[in-house]
């Protein structure tokens, strides 16, 4: 894109002589970002790093900057920063991280499996593993508190399980097992390997890279037995079957490692950010009882009172106030609070010069509480997302699957997945808040609660 005359150059975010910003991104890079848009406007710069390793990351904060980023010059801002490409190297090349031809001739290959009418034969796996929660939280030992659960791991298993039965059917147990074992400190791994402006080779035999590498080995093999255990047969339904199973003319099939990188991928991205989701919605309708009421008077109607029958796809459009309460949930907590990209070009954003070979973000984080769209951001409000609402405010205002050509793939599922399964969850319970004060988050990946979030059940 051609910059015009009037486009100005980002101000810089000022920090410490010796590090610039480096210390507080690693801190707390969320607090980092409101306080830097508040101070400095919707797009700035952060120079972080030691003296002759300093590198500039441009910071993108308004609706309208999210917008050109993710869609309309998306060709111009590209997955080539280096926390991608450690992320490639540790759970591989599928679509959260692959480019070009390649990332397309998947995108063609996968997106039959994700239509709506696929996703909605799903409902039922959903429903079924929400009950069997709910029968576990039945059978919670009473506390001081009474019964009382931690909502992210609780979340997480939940999640987990209900990817893990689409992905691989009955394999889930095992799977399960492996994964909570192995993807969260592989995760912090290439976290801590973007950030750091000196790292080893991963072929060093470093205590890390060591333990990586086995933690690699062990997830490989577990997606590879059940890829294999898949090839005679195509009389299943779940994902990697079809996987295995999907070609077309123009595109082919996928071959062992790409298939293998594309379970993985959809381990990550399946089930973390959708256990956010459910998490944070949960602790914030315990901390707001009428809106609670109003959840579980809608699901009463539609699906009955405790141990009614189980939801179904189509009782989505039934649910429209439960829908909003997760719209807000996700926009206080987004999933995925940043997003990074690299310019190919010169670019002008916001009225703003980004050069050519910059590292830049968007941050759902901090567009989400853009006072321009969002009045009392901090405040819970679910009738922010009434139809109406939602026509009067920008696109990107809200945008907690990304957006543009990689958008995610997988965000109707999520929606499925997140409102089936507070349904039944909050027919069967009222949840009543167990935690003092706020709970600290913290940017990874995915978003992370830094404390526990617990919740009492009546």
């Amino acid at each position: 894109m051609t910059m015009t005359t009037t486009a100005t150059r980002a101000p810089i975010v000022t920090g410490s002589p010796l590090l610039g910003s480096m210390s507080d991104l690693l801190n707390d890079p969320l607090a980092t970002y409101l306080r830097a848009r508040r101070d400095h406007g919707d797009v700035v710069r952060f120079r972080a790093g030691p003296p002759g390793l300093r590198s500039d990351i441009y910071a993108v904060f308004s609706a309208e900057g999210a917008q050109q980023i993710l869609a309309t010059q998306a060709a111009n801002f590209r997955k080539d920063n280096v926390f991608y490409e450690e992320l490639r190297r540790s759970v591989g090349n599928g679509l959260l991280t692959s480019q070009d031809d390649t990332y397309l001739r998947q995108r063609r290959l996968i997106q039959p499996l994700f239509t709506r009418r696929r996703v909605n034969g799903y409902a039922h796996q959903v429903a079924e593993e929400a009950a069997a929660l709910a029968d576990t939280w039945r059978g919670v030992p009473e506390g001081p508190r009474g019964r009382t659960v931690e909502l992210v791991g609780e979340m997480h298993r939940f999640a987990l399980h209900v990817v893990g039965r689409i992905l691989f059917g009955t394999d889930v147990d095992k799977a399960y097992e492996v994964i909570e074992r192995t993807l969260p400190p592989l995760q912090e791994y290439s976290l801590k390997r973007g950030f750091s402006p000196v790292k080893a080779p991963r072929t060093w035999p470093t205590p890390a890279n060591r333990r990586a590498g086995r933690l690699q080995a062990e997830l490989h093999a577990l997606c590879d037995g059940i890829i294999d255990s898949r090839r005679d047969r195509d009389d299943q339904d779940d994902l990697v079957t079809l996987l295995v199973h999907a070609e077309n003319a123009e595109d082919g099939s996928l071959d062992p490692a790409e298939l293998r990188e594309q379970v993985l991928i959809f381990l990550l991205a399946g089930h973390e950010t959708t256990a956010t989701a459910l998490a944070f919605a949960l602790h914030l309708l315990a901390r707001h009882p009428e809106e609670q009421r109003l959840v579980r008077e809608e699901v009463g109607r539609v699906l009955g009172g405790p141990g009614g029958r189980a939801p179904t796809a189509a009782d989505m459009d039934e649910l429209p106030y439960l829908t909003m309460v997760l719209k807000e949930a996700m926009r206080l907590y987004p999933s995925a609070p940043v997003i990074g990209r690299r310019s190919v070009a010169d670019a002008e954003v916001d009225g703003v010069r980004i050069p050519a070979g910059a590292d830049i973000l968007v941050s759902p984080w901090v567009t989400h509480r853009h006072p321009d769209h969002w009045p009392a951001p901090e405040r819970f409000d679910p009738t922010r997302f009434t139809p109406e609402a939602e026509a009067g405010r920008p696109r990107y205002a809200w945008f907690p699957f990304g957006g543009g050509p990689r958008a995610c793939i997988g965000q109707y599922l999520s929606m499925l997945e997140s409102v089936l399964g507070l349904a039944v969850l909050l027919r069967e319970f009222t949840v009543e808040d167990a935690e003092e004060g706020e709970v600290p988050v913290g940017a990874g990946i995915t978003l992370m609660a830094k404390g526990p979030v617990r919740v009492a059940l009546r």
